[in-house]
């Protein structure tokens, strides 16, 4: 098909250039223009008298215009030379040049349109921009302020259904009344069924909302409208309501059809909640949104979905029936969701026979749709680095903690001390998950440098999903978190600066005890801290203080005992373990990586063996 060559935005660009062109002209005709060199008429008359003068050009306006000898010009105002013709016929005698000009004469009218006539077309220009939003259309020239910049997806094109969509079985239940609506919105009609006018996704990013809402379009192969929630917010007062009221146009002329807002929040969230005023730009578009899908007829056969990863902060109006009235939610995938969405991922790329998918679900808790894509295309760019024709195991398990810690730092050079005290910090924690009874297994044990600030890591990973955590799972992953610093102190009788960001996590787990969970014998089964906070302030400015001075006291105590408690417990188990911790450095000091495997063989040898393997192993 040929491309089509009125477009008119470049028709748009085509007008700016020669309106500019125009003003440049005019500016420059104004500077060049030589001003009048002035003389008088006695000047004048002594210059004759000397022989300076060659030519004279009488005007009927009085203007002599003079040339001397040296090709100097000047303008002299001399109205007798019009009636002394006596005077000027004996000029023509000494030999000067004279003629006579009729000049049309200039009315001031045309002076002044003249100056002016670059303000002129500057103030035009400006109306002609501002035309949109003054009631126009928006289809005639302009700037377009007001045009709805929603890309309309073709369903026939570059199809997308439910079967490429994996791991939100229960979500895509939920959506096939919607896609059989579409297909026959009558059928409804017949029983008395009213479909929701408005789908709301909700869950964290990365987990696909977009790409169901297109599969839903795709499935009832109806166009899909969409357009993020930023596009309807502008500077200008009511562009974004023009834009709505465009947009809802534009897919009632397409019928049936779904609009597709994405990140809603940005334009819908709760009115009246921030420190402005009220009739500002985003609540006006808003209310325009309100209005457009309440104006809804049963029958128009027009879907609305958008999607958020923060429902807490949208207007309580934009979720009641009539609106967004359906709630789905599409949450982080399970085991067996996140091997179904690795088999979409792995298809018509080359992988090995030895790729194992329910392995690489297992070793991938917490990630989502988006980063098992991107797991699956960092494992292909490290293959073709590699050079391999596949992408093997090895190169996935590679991409797993690229993703999770970034990249090998080869280049970063660790003295001998800093790395031994690096071994027994990693070690401390790799104990301490292998030896309590409630800690996830250990993974893998590194003390090779990656991404931007770990010098190594110790990668617990769980054999199943959980969704509760009990109390005691919680004191563990604060003893575990606290296991670093207690090795250090243990073998080196000094601490490093390698514990921050260990600390930090063992303090937080220890504040959510105490101020959200009620896990305190002490405090009792309150909830001291929420998390309704204002969603326009931060939080430290909005978070409310319900409780005394001396409440809070006990709770800062309650957090430090916890701690405390957690501290002696490390150092209690890595003392009583430390012959074993002993031999197990010198091999990790040597080798810098263990597998989950080989620390779990390590750790259920007896000393004897364990230290005749370290010594004579030549793999060592």
């Amino acid at each position: 098909m040929a491309e089509n060559n009125n477009n008119p935005k470049m028709f748009n660009i085509l007008w700016v250039y020669i309106i500019l062109i125009l003003i440049f002209f005019f500016a420059i005709n104004s500077l060049t223009k030589s001003p009048i060199q002035e003389l008088d008429y006695s000047q004048l008359i002594r210059m004759i008298n000397n022989n300076q003068i060659v030519k004279l050009n009488i005007e009927n306006t009085g203007i002599v215009k003079a040339e001397t000898k040296e090709g100097l010009k000047y303008d002299i105002f001399a109205p007798t030379m019009l009636y002394d013709k006596e005077y000027v016929m004996a000029m023509a005698n000494t030999g000067i040049e004279v003629t006579y000009t009729k000049s049309i004469t200039s009315s001031w009218w045309v002076g002044l349109i003249s100056s002016l006539f670059p303000i002129i077309i500057l103030i035009l220009f400006w109306f002609w921009m501002l035309k949109p939003m003054m009631g126009g259309s928006g289809k005639s020239g302009g700037f377009p302020f007001s045009k709805n910049l929603a890309r309309k997806y073709d369903p026939s094109k570059n199809k997308i259904t439910f079967d490429k969509v994996a791991g939100i079985d229960e979500a895509k239940e939920e959506l096939k009344d919607i896609v059989q609506y579409l297909k026959d919105p009558k059928s409804f009609n017949t029983l008395g069924a009213r479909m929701p006018k408005g789908v709301i996704l909700v869950g964290p990013p990365g987990t696909g909302k977009t790409l169901t809402a297109r599969a839903v379009a795709g499935e009832a192969g109806v166009p899909f409208f969409y357009i993020s929630g930023s596009d309807f917010v502008e500077l200008y007062v009511g562009v974004g309501a023009s834009r709505v009221r465009e947009l809802f146009k534009q897919a009632k002329e397409n019928s049936p059809a779904i609009i597709f807002i994405d990140e809603i929040d940005a334009v819908g969230r709760q009115r009246g909640a921030g420190l402005g005023g009220g009739n500002d730009e985003r609540e006006q578009t808003l209310n325009s949104l309100l209005v457009e899908m309440d104006g809804f007829d049963d029958d128009v056969g027009v879907v609305v979905m958008a999607a958020t990863n923060r429902p807490d902060i949208l207007d309580k109006a934009l979720l009641r029936p009539g609106r967004f009235d359906k709630k789905v939610v599409i949450d982080g995938p399970d085991l067996e969701g996140r091997e179904e969405i690795l088999k979409v991922h792995i298809r018509g790329k080359k992988i090995a026979p030895d790729v194992d998918l329910k392995t690489l679900a297992k070793r991938t808790p917490g990630f989502v749709g988006a980063d098992l894509e991107n797991l699956i295309n960092e494992g292909a760019l490290l293959a073709i680095r590699n050079k391999n024709t596949y992408i093997t195991m090895e190169d996935l398990e590679e991409a797993i903690e690229r993703v999770m810690a970034g990249p090998e730092r080869k280049s970063r050079i660790i003295s001998e001390k800093e790395k031994k005290i690096l071994t027994y910090h990693e070690l401390g924690h790799a104990f301490l998950g292998y030896l309590l009874p409630n800690s996830d297994p250990v993974h893998k044990i590194t003390i090779v440098p990656r991404g931007h600030s770990a010098l190594g890591y110790t990668l617990q990973l769980p054999e199943e999903d959980k969704f509760l955590i009990s109390r005691s799972e919680l004191y563990d992953r604060i003893t575990i978190a606290l296991g670093g610093r207690a090795a250090e102190q243990l073998i080196f009788d000094s601490i490093t600066t390698g514990a921050g960001d260990d600390l930090k996590k063992a303090t937080k787990y220890a504040k959510m005890m105490i101020s959200k969970l009620g896990m305190s014998e002490k405090m009792g089964p309150m909830v001291w801290q929420d998390d309704d906070d204002e969603v326009f302030l931060g939080k430290e400015l909005t978070r409310s203080k319900n409780y005394s001075d001396e409440t809070a006291k006990s709770i800062d105590g309650e957090i430090k005992n916890i701690i405390n408690k957690c501290y002696t417990l490390a150092l209690k188990i890595l003392e009583e373990n430390k012959q074993r911790l002993d031999l197990i450095a010198t091999y990790l000091y040597k080798v810098e990586n263990i597998s989950g495997e080989k620390f779990k063989e390590l750790m259920e040898m007896d000393l004897y063996s364990l230290e005749t393997k370290i010594k004579f192993d030549e793999s060592v």
